[in-house]
C-alpha cells in the first residue's frame, strides 16, 4: 500500500505463469498424504472414508448431543459408548432410509418433525376407584403428514397400554 495525495492506494501486478498454475488445477481436488503411493482411487476411497468417520463424530456431538465419557473404569465407560454406537447407527439408518426413498429432508429435520408427534394418555376414573388409560398419537400437522406418507409410515391412532388398571395411579 502507498499513499498518494492523503489516499492509500493499493499497487499490485500479476505473477507470471501463476495464471496457468491456476487454471491447471481448477476444479481439481488435491490429496496430501503420507500413505504409500497406489491407486488414486484406492486413496480417494480412504479420504472419503475419513470424511464419513468425521461426519459421525460430528452427528453424535451435535445432532445427537452426545458428550465426551469420562470414567475411571473401563466397565462404566461401556454402556455409554453402546448407547452413543445405537443412536449413530439409528441415524445412518433413518439417513439411508431417506435417500432411498428420495427425500430432501435432512436426519436432523426428520427428527425435528417426529418430535413434533405426541402421545398423550386419556386417564378415565371408573366409579370403583380404578382408571381406564387411553393412549393416544397427535394428529400430524401437514408437514410431517406429508413427509410420513412419502416414506410410507402410518402413525397409529392408539397405543397399547400393557398393563393392568390400578386404584394407585403411580402404578399404572
Amino acid at each position: 500500500m502507498t499513499e498518494k495525495g492523503g489516499a492509500l492506494a493499493v499497487q499490485w501486478k500479476m505473477s507470471e505463469g501463476r495464471q496457468t498454475w491456476q487454471r491447471a488445477r481448477e476444479g481439481a481436488y488435491l490429496l496430501r498424504t503420507n500413505l504409500p503411493a497406489g491407486e488414486p482411487a484406492e486413496l480417494w476411497k480412504n479420504y472419503i472414508q475419513l470424511t464419513q468417520a468425521e461426519a459421525g463424530f460430528r452427528a453424535l456431538k451435535s445432532e445427537l448431543s452426545i458428550r465426551p465419557i469420562f470414567h475411571q473404569l473401563e466397565r462404566r465407560a461401556k454402556a455409554p459408548i453402546l448407547v452413543a454406537f445405537l443412536g449413530y447407527a439409528l441415524w445412518v439408518t433413518l439417513k439411508h432410509l431417506l435417500m432411498r426413498k428420495g427425500s430432501a429432508l435432512s436426519p436432523s429435520k426428520a427428527l425435528a418433525l417426529l418430535g413434533t408427534l405426541v402421545s398423550a394418555d386419556i386417564v378415565l376414573p371408573t366409579t370403583d376407584g380404578r382408571e381406564i388409560r387411553l393412549r393416544r398419537v397427535t394428529t400430524p400437522s401437514a408437514e410431517p403428514k406429508q413427509w410420513l406418507s412419502q416414506l410410507g409410515i402410518t402413525i397409529p391412532d392408539r397405543l397399547s397400554f400393557d398393563q393392568e388398571c390400578s386404584a394407585d395411579s403411580k402404578i399404572a
